[in-house]
């Protein structure tokens, strides 16, 4: 049986949001690939403070990724690309970033254009959410789907592939509304905060944003790990919807009709 389940609203805000952040991600590469690596503090440019950098180093070359002391070898994924004559040395692959070849103005403009898209999109989300009791309703988790024994009896049936059926499936489950809310309300706005952080326009009018987050190399670097939180959601996004059947649940965010199938 087909059911109406997401709003117009709804479906048009999440593709604008997919898009943004796709091109958001592959510019912010771009940006990084200009100097990759990640500090703590207020200054940081030499590549032995570093909490994070990626860099090629030996002959032949290696693509290295460093966290704190620990370097692991990356080449063809990181740092190094290529063979032979043919060698390239860059943080990120250009098939990862806007544009693919070394252009830092232009990822920048890309960057900050949507950064814009994605904050308005969101704004007309949240607003919808909050208007209709979409929020309210259906994203944030009541005090007994918190319970411990709750969660860990939902965690339990992901991890056994088991998902409701019937009108049950048309809910979202503990685990879904936590990590919504923790991107719309949390990890999101730190994106959006971190970014305004580093821009030197928006610090000469409010400096106080950069001295809550501990200097400018600090908000580069919680930009950076809310960035990579957000890209685990999605891949545990495209996980669940291979889990559960993809078609249905694209043609519901496509079309807003959902079928239900019966329990058994």
């Amino acid at each position: 049986m087909m059911v109406p389940r997401h709003r117009l609203v709804t479906r048009l805000t999440h593709w604008t949001n997919a898009l943004a952040m796709a091109i958001l991600l592959m510019s912010g590469l771009q940006i990084l690939n200009a100097h990759p690596a990640l500090y703590w503090g207020r200054a940081g440019y030499a590549p032995n403070g570093a909490w994070l950098d990626i860099y090629g180093a030996g002959t032949p070359p290696q693509g290295i990724l460093r966290i704190g002391r620990t370097a692991y070898r990356t080449t063809g994924l990181l740092g190094v690309f290529g063979s032979g004559d043919h060698l390239v040395m860059k943080a990120f692959p250009g098939w990862l970033t806007i544009p693919s070849w070394r252009d830092l103005a232009t990822g920048r403009r890309w960057h900050f254009f949507f950064a814009w898209v994605l904050v308005l999109n969101g704004m007309a989300y949240l607003a919808h959410a909050a208007i209709t009791g979409h929020l309210r309703r259906d994203l944030l988790p009541d005090a007994g789907e918190l319970a411990p024994r709750h969660l860990a009896r939902d965690l339990w049936n992901h991890v056994r592939l088991r998902f409701p059926k019937g009108p049950a499936a048309l809910a979202y489950n503990p685990l879904q509304k936590i990590s919504y809310v923790f991107v719309i309300l949390i990890l999101a706005p730190l994106m959006a905060l971190t970014g305004l952080a580093m821009s030197p326009g928006f610090d000469a009018a409010s400096p106080w944003l950069l001295d809550l987050f501990g200097g400018r190399q600090s908000a580069r670097s919680l930009h950076f790990i809310a960035a990579s939180l957000l890209v685990l959601f999605f891949l545990a996004h495209m996980a669940a919807l291979l889990a559960v059947g993809v078609w249905n649940e694209l043609r519901s965010m496509i079309t807003g009709r959902y079928r239900i199938e019966q329990s058994e």
